[in-house]
């Protein structure tokens, strides 16, 4: 299998859809947190009423702002890393060390998932304050950015392995 096959090429676009999708969620996830902002600064200046549910609804938002920024950094390749260690082995051993760095970031997604399931289960009973709205709503996020993970990162791992003749680790320093 190479690198150009149309069925490698069907799953990165299938993956950039979905990465796509975890950036439109949180994107409406921040413009609706800045609108109850905006509602809670009215509320308390102009109506001098204090809308108490913005507190909740904020926390919630920014647990999906923040994993699914998070997912999708991860499919990117934009999160943080240090690579001085990295660039400094042969081609071969750098291809293997980026490998075991997908399958470990996989890991750690099947462990949020596995966690943020029992979560989920745990707080389903629970409601938010002021909201509510059972407590496993927001752990969904958990949830879902370890999906997204084991997802993203375990497919990249299986296309590296599948394609190890035909691409090579990147040097390029990305302006974002």
């Amino acid at each position: 299998m190479t690198a150009d096959s149309p069925l490698v090429r069907r799953i990165e676009q299938a993956l950039d859809w979905i990465c796509s999708l975890c950036i439109l969620i949180a994107s409406v996830a921040l413009v609706v947190l800045i609108a109850t902002f905006g509602w809670l600064v009215f509320g308390r200046y102009v109506l001098n009423v204090t809308p108490t549910w913005v507190e909740q609804l904020a926390l919630l938002l920014i647990c999906y702002i923040a994993f699914l920024g998070a997912a999708a950094g991860v499919h990117q390749d934009t999160h943080i890393g240090v690579t001085l260690f990295r660039d400094m082995l042969p081609e071969t051993a750098q291809k293997a060390l980026l490998i075991f760095i997908d399958f470990v970031l996989a890991g750690f997604g099947a462990v949020m998932l596995v966690a943020g399931a029992t979560l989920m289960e745990f707080g389903a009973d629970t409601m938010l304050p002021m909201l509510n709205i059972p407590e496993s709503v927001r752990t969904a996020a958990i949830t879902s950015l370890g999906a997204l993970l084991v997802l993203f990162a375990g497919t990249r791992g299986l296309l590296r392995i599948l394609t190890f003749r035909d691409w090579a680790p990147d040097h390029s320093i990305k302006d974002y």
